[in-house]
């Protein structure tokens, strides 16, 4: 069960406004991760629960940050209620989309499990509902991702495949990469592992 710990940044400015502590796991229905996050102060600013099924679709999700909270699951596309901080009021979404995303490091492996490219593979568009900072409104996006290597690294507990991926806003055309490892996101636009205590755990 690896755990470790993301710092968040501004992807334009590299300016850190979190700290994210997680844990995650593959399980026999599929796979969770759930995390904390702290401001840089260390203050409490919000947390993530995300649970996918053995086909990398959401069965649960739950996310809270600065007082906001949404659950959310697949079903007819993916279907979320969005909490206001006073809990009055309650807001309903529902969009024919694959699946969630976010700022946490967590989307980008459920994605990447979602749509289980091949290097070889054309690259694979796929829309997402992604709740936004700091009041996690949602907005629908459209992405095109790409497996473009990858590649096996030797280490003292064995062999570890790290996979290079090319992902695309189709509405700006913005690219960017990401290196995910496992369940583990090595490196991507305003994502830095900064601490892992133990190996990323593979996939079935």
């Amino acid at each position: 069960m690896p755990r470790g710990r993301y710092s968040l940044l501004d992807p334009h400015h590299r300016t850190p406004f979190a700290q994210e502590h997680f844990q995650c796991a593959p399980g026999p229905s599929g796979w969770r991760y759930a995390s904390r996050l702290t401001t840089p102060s260390g203050e409490p600013s919000g947390s993530v629960d995300l649970a996918i099924d053995e086909l990398g679709r959401p069965i649960r999700l739950e996310l809270h940050a600065a007082g906001w909270q949404v659950r959310g699951a697949a079903l007819d596309g993916v279907t979320w209620v969005r909490t206001d901080p006073t809990g009055s009021h309650a807001t309903e979404g529902n969009v024919r989309a694959h699946a969630f995303t976010g700022t946490s490091p967590a989307f980008l492996i459920a994605t990447a499990r979602l749509l289980r490219l091949t290097p070889s593979a054309s690259a694979t568009r796929v829309r997402l509902v992604a709740f936004t900072d700091p009041v996690l409104a949602p907005r629908t996006v459209d992405q095109s991702w790409a497996l473009v290597n990858s590649e096996a690294h030797a280490t003292d507990n064995g062999p570890l495949t790290v996979d290079e991926y090319q992902v695309t806003a189709l509405d700006t055309g913005e690219r960017h990469t990401v290196h995910i490892a496992g369940d583990v996101v090595l490196a991507a636009p305003g994502v830095e592992l900064e601490d892992l205590e133990s190996p990323p755990s593979a996939f079935g």
